[in-house]
């Protein structure tokens, strides 16, 4: 089912866009990866990607949950974070990274309690995307 998008996950191809189906499936799996990293997926982790995926690309609820429910599938299945971070990197123009990063520290905090692990795949996925998860954290 995702063999062709695991296989751009795995060598993306730098200067080619991934299409957008599988740039929105990659966005939705990162945050889901994210809201699992420490074992204990939230449903105010699940509403919020859920928020996230509607607002981003115009989708009703049922379609987001879809997607996220996707994602769950996919994330499971993905390369590790540092290369997943790297595919979607490609996939979404500069412009648009700190909104992500501001999405997945949404998700972070979805559930009251910022976690050392979250925090690790949200600064390691900063850090790949070229945005400084500081003043994000601050604006909190």
């Amino acid at each position: 089912m995702f063999d062709a998008l695991l296989s751009r996950l795995r060598t993306p191809a730098p200067d080619q866009a991934m299409p957008d189906p599988d740039a929105r499936l990659a966005l939705a799996a990162l945050l889901v990866r994210l809201a699992k990293s420490d074992h204990h997926y939230a449903f105010e982790e699940i509403s919020q990607i859920d928020r996230i995926l509607a607002r981003r690309y115009g989708l009703d609820a049922v379609a987001a949950a879809k997607l996220r429910h996707t994602a769950e599938l996919l994330a499971d299945k993905a390369p590790d974070t540092t290369a997943f971070a790297q595919a979607v990197k490609a996939a979404i123009p500069y412009e648009e990274r700190s909104g992500i990063v501001a999405a997945l520290w949404a998700v972070v905090m979805a559930d009251g309690v910022e976690r050392p692990e979250e925090d690790d795949i949200l600064d390691r996925t900063a850090a790949v995307l070229g945005v400084d998860t500081a003043d994000l954290k601050h604006a909190e």
